[in-house]
C-alpha cells in the first residue's frame, strides 16, 4: 500500500480535499496531471465570486457557511490573501423570478441581506446603467477570490502538512481491488486505500459508466474589459454583480488590477457554456457570436466600461445532468469517492467540499443532508 488516500486532480476542489486530508493524515498523495494552478484547468481566470446570496436549495448554504470559514483559515495558515471582500450585488426586475426566488432562498436559510431600491441603487453604485424597473439584493459577506492563488496556497499548505504531490502526473486510469485502488499512470502503478477522484472536466474517464451517461465536459467562457476610470470600479468601490434578465444576463467582479474589469455573460439563455468533446482541446478563441453578444450587453450595462473586449479565455468544466455537483462514494461498497460535477458553480465552496470529501474519504464523518449530490442518486436510472 502505497498511502491511505489519493487525490486525483489539484484544481479547485481537489486542492481543498488536499489540504484537508494533510491535517487528518500523514499518508495523503496528491496527483496532478500538469502542475496546481495551471491556467488551462477551471482555476484559470484570476476570480471567482463568493456569495453567500444565491437562489437554489437552501442545503447549499451550509456548504457555503463553512466555506467561509475555512477561506479564512487557510489565509491564516498560508498568510495569503485569497478572497477580498467586495460585497455582492443581484440586479434584476423587482418580483422577477430572479429577484423573488433569490429572496425566497435568503430568507429560508437566513442569509444576511439588503433589498435596494432603483434609486439606492442609482445614488450607491452609479457605474450600473439601470432599467427603469430594477432592484437589488445586497449580500454584506460577498467577496472576489483570488483562484490560482487559492489553490497554490492549499497545494503548499498540504506540503508543509507532509503530503506528497506529483506533478506532470496524469492518471489514466483506476480500478478497484478487494485491497484499495490501483492508480496508473502510463507505465507506473500505485495503491491506495482510498481515491478521491476531483479532477473537473478530466473526471470523465476515471467513471463508470452509469455517470459518464449523465455528464458532459463543458467550455465556460470569461471576458474582460477596461474601466475608463479604473478607481470606480475598484474592490472598494464596486461590488461583484450579478444581473438576470428573461433577455440577457451577466456577472462580473471589480477591477482586481487597477483596470480590467470582469463581465461575463451569465445564465441559460446567454449560452454561457456549451458541451466540448475534449477538456484538453476547448477553443480559447471567442466566436463572433459571443464577441457580439457579451459587447452588447456590457455596453448597455456598464457606460464606463469600453465597449470591446480586451482579454477572454476559456475553461472546461463537468456538468451534471441535474447541474448538482457528484461529493460522495459510488456507492456504499465502493472505495473511490467523487468530488466533481461543480457545473460551473463550485470555486465559492470549494473549501467546505474538499473539507467534506477529506473528512468522509478518511471515516472520519459523514455529512448528513447531501442526498442531492450523492452520486448514487443516478445509479438507478
Amino acid at each position: 500500500m502505497d498511502a491511505q488516500l489519493a487525490v486525483i486532480g489539484l484544481g479547485s476542489i481537489g486542492s481543498m480535499a488536499l489540504w484537508q486530508a494533510s491535517r487528518l493524515s500523514d499518508s495523503v498523495v496528491g496527483f496532478e496531471a500538469a502542475t496546481p494552478a495551471h491556467g488551462r484547468s477551471a482555476v484559470g481566470g484570476d476570480t471567482r465570486m463568493f456569495r453567500m446570496i444565491y437562489f437554489g436549495r437552501p442545503e447549499y448554504y451550509p456548504i457555503i457557511a463553512r466555506s467561509r470559514g475555512l477561506w479564512a483559515e487557510l489565509e491564516a495558515e498560508t498568510g495569503q490573501e485569497i478572497l477580498i471582500p467586495t460585497g455582492g450585488l443581484s440586479i434584476g426586475t423587482a418580483n422577477s423570478n430572479f429577484i423573488n426566488n433569490l429572496l425566497e432562498t435568503t430568507r429560508s436559510n437566513g442569509a444576511e441581506h439588503y433589498v435596494l431600491s432603483r434609486e439606492e441603487m442609482a445614488e450607491r453604485y452609479p457605474q450600473h446603467n439601470l432599467r427603469p424597473d430594477d432592484c437589488a439584493v445586497y449580500d454584506p459577506h460577498a467577496g472576489v477570490l483570488r483562484t490560482d492563488r487559492a489553490v497554490s496556497a492549499a497545494v503548499a499548505a498540504a506540503q508543509a502538512n507532509g503530503a506528497t504531490v506529483l506533478q506532470n502526473t496524469p492518471v489514466d486510469s483506476i480500478t478497484e481491488t478487494d485491497h484499495g485502488v490501483v492508480v496508473t499512470s502510463g507505465d507506473r502503478t500505485w495503491t491506495f486505500e482510498k481515491v478521491i477522484v476531483a479532477s473537473g472536466g478530466w473526471s470523465r474517464k476515471l467513471m463508470p459508466d452509469h455517470l459518464k451517461a449523465v455528464t458532459e465536459t463543458h467550455r465556460l467562457v470569461l471576458t474582460w474589459f477596461i474601466a475608463q476610470d479604473g478607481t470606480q470600479f475598484s474592490p472598494e468601490n464596486f461590488p461583484l454583480f450579478s444581473r438576470w434578465y428573461e433577455d440577457r444576463s451577466l456577472y462580473g467582479a471589480p477591477a482586481v488590477d487597477g483596470v480590467t474589469v470582469k463581465a461575463s455573460v451569465d445564465g441559460p439563455l446567454s449560452g454561457r457554456s456549451r458541451a466540448t468533446p475534449d477538456a484538453d482541446a476547448v477553443p480559447r478563441e471567442l466566436t463572433r457570436e459571443e464577441i457580439e453578444k457579451v459587447t452588447e450587453i456590457v455596453t448597455e450595462f456598464f457606460p464606463g466600461l469600453i465597449p470591446t473586449i480586451a482579454r477572454s479565455d476559456a475553461f472546461p468544466d463537468l456538468f451534471t445532468e441535474d447541474r448538482h455537483p457528484l461529493v460522495g462514494w459510488l456507492d456504499e461498497n465502493s472505495r473511490i469517492y467523487c468530488a466533481t460535477g461543480f457545473s460551473g458553480k463550485g470555486f465559492k465552496m470549494a473549501t467546505g467540499y474538499g473539507h467534506i470529501a477529506a473528512h468522509e474519504a478518511l471515516g472520519k464523518q459523514t455529512v448528513e443532508g447531501l442526498d442531492f449530490v450523492r452520486p448514487d442518486r443516478f445509479k438507478t436510472r
